[in-house]
């Protein structure tokens, strides 16, 4: 199951929250790492859907152009 961008940002947001809280300085560096860790995933998620996108667009372009040329011919 792929995550989206909107998963992961708001784990980090709940491990930035955890980490402010914390008493503790190992819970604090724990969650400070969990969110660096989601915040990257968050932004990986967002490149693989922006791309995904892109992808999609030029398939449709390019059957469009080869549709037209198909009807000029």
């Amino acid at each position: 199951m792929s995550q989206t961008y909107d998963f992961y940002a708001a784990r980090a947001s709940d491990a930035a929250k955890e980490a402010k809280e914390a008493l503790l300085d190992n819970v604090r560096e724990r969650a400070l790492r969990s969110e660096a860790t989601f915040r990257g995933l968050a932004e990986q998620a967002r490149k693989v859907a922006a791309d995904r996108e892109k992808l999609q667009r030029e398939r449709r372009e390019k059957a469009e152009r080869e549709e037209i040329s198909s009807l000029t011919l």
